[in-house]
């Protein structure tokens, strides 16, 4: 006699998975291989991702973590989070072949710092301490040029230069609804500072979290696929308990669902950060039919059509 699968909704959160900065830097490595051959080394994981990492690892990817590391006569590849003015000096020092896949919206930051750098003004950089991004992004100005806070609490600890002079920018992958709050108590304290024209955080993390909101009332609990070192696919598992989703995981694959955990569950949200493919999500919906009688529905909050341009090294031929 064959067992009754219980029913469960599964709502697909859309946009979900990868961004346009995430696509254009895999493109990148792809491209280096087919170009110059096998090994092309990067620097950093070119995105935050095991599986996307051990596949580029397969097809002759050496991941570093310093350019100390890679040979003066092998191409290096800098990866989407951007790195600090320091690195492609040294590369050009060394003579060495780079390829910059730094994300265009984190260039943008990086722009913005520069030239409020040039009008005399000190930055604050709202971001997580020690994630790639921040690093790469304060290390376009000398030290002292960025003062980092990550709460709204820390606003108050800051002793700037000069009060009247100063400017904020943000990282890409961060809360909305957090960093709103640290703007508002910068804000408060230095009613002069100078915000970004448009928005630092990416449109894909801002939709992203949308969707998160949009599909949080209707679920028991909530899938966020992504790695723990992913600042925006951890964002999502915050979006979605601050939405009222009390029970929102984070899990790298299938094989780390906690069953147990979302037993009873009648409808189960799941999302994917910006660095994580599609394959792992269509993983995870196989493993729930496998236990589940699945309808699928999907909620979609936007669409997505952007897409970035390779440099124009990859685009010459060899």
């Amino acid at each position: 006699m064959t067992q009754t699968k219980p029913p469960l909704t599964l709502y697909l959160a859309a946009p979900r998975g990868f961004c346009a900065g995430v696509d254009r830097a895999i493109k990148i490595v792809e491209m280096a291989l087919q170009k110059w051959g096998a090994p092309v080394y990067v620097r950093h994981e070119i995105v935050h991702n095991k599986y996307v990492v051990d596949s580029l690892r397969e097809k002759g990817a050496v991941f570093v973590e310093e350019l100390d590391e890679c040979p003066d006569d092998r191409p290096v590849i800098f990866s989407a989070h951007g790195v600090p003015k320091a690195v492609p000096a040294e590369a050009q020092r060394r003579r060495m072949v780079y390829v910059d896949a730094t994300c265009p919206l984190v260039s943008k930051v990086h722009i913005e710092a520069e030239r409020h750098h040039a009008a005399g003004l000190q930055m604050v950089m709202i971001g997580h301490e020690g994630h790639p991004e921040v690093l790469g992004t304060m290390g376009q100005l000398p030290p002292g040029e960025v003062i980092l806070v990550e709460t709204a609490e820390d606003v108050a600890a800051i002793a700037p230069r000069d009060p009247a002079r100063l400017a904020y920018i943000t990282q890409t992958t961060l809360s909305v609804d957090d960093t709103a709050a640290i703007v508002a108590a910068l804000q408060a304290r230095f009613p002069a500072i100078i915000g970004p024209a448009r928005e630092d955080i990416c449109y894909a993390t801002t939709n992203r979290q949308a969707a998160v909101k949009a599909v949080a009332p209707r679920i028991d609990a909530l899938l966020v696929i992504g790695a723990e070192n992913s600042s925006n696919s951890k964002r999502l598992v915050e979006v979605g308990r601050a939405a009222g989703c009390a029970y929102s995981q984070l899990v790298l694959r299938a094989d780390q669902i906690d069953w147990r955990a979302i037993e009873g569950a009648r409808a189960v949200g799941v999302t994917a950060g910006a660095s994580a493919p599609e394959v792992l999500v269509n993983e995870v919906i196989d493993a729930f039919r496998a236990r589940y009688d699945v309808a699928l529905e999907i909620v979609e909050t936007a669409q997505e059509n952007v897409e970035f341009k390779v440099p124009r090294v990859l685009r010459e031929p060899a």
